[in-house]
């Protein structure tokens, strides 16, 4: 079982940050940030420390929202079933800096982009979860 931790970051305008993937042989996709927990690692403080990874920031992301498992492909190749936590954080703006990448973020292309709800519902390539406009309704726990 792969534990990983997902944060659903939106900015002050409600536009929604992901990251473009383009493994090879396969469709480039879209993702929240985040990634797989480290040994002995909770879901919190994983979210926390690929946010600041993969972003520059280096805040707490409060309580999960949502939870699934999920059967996919890592971008090694590898299948996975998959333990995802969702953590939901809005900040006012930030500019990504992604002087955190792994090298297997980098050689994907990892790139960024954020999204309005509108684009998220039609765009072309895949955006991963599926249901990511549902779990932005959720409300972040008090």
């Amino acid at each position: 079982m792969r534990r990983a931790a997902r944060i659903l970051l939106s900015d002050a305008q409600g536009c929604v940050l992901l990251f473009r993937y383009s493994p090879p042989g396969r469709r480039a996709f879209w993702c929240a940030p985040g990634g797989e927990c480290d040994p002995g690692e909770d879901f919190p403080a994983a979210a926390r420390r690929e946010l600041r990874e993969e972003t520059g920031l280096d805040i707490d992301c409060g309580s999960e929202i949502a939870a699934r498992a999920d059967d996919f492909v890592t971008l090694e190749g590898e299948p996975v079933r998959s333990d995802e936590r969702f953590f939901r954080v809005e900040i006012e703006a930030h500019d990504v800096v992604d002087h955190g990448r792994t090298e297997l973020e980098v050689a994907m292309g990892m790139t960024h982009r954020w999204f309005t709800r509108d684009e998220i519902a039609g765009w072309a390539e895949p955006i991963f979860p599926e249901n990511l406009l549902a779990l932005l309704d959720l409300k972040v726990p008090a």
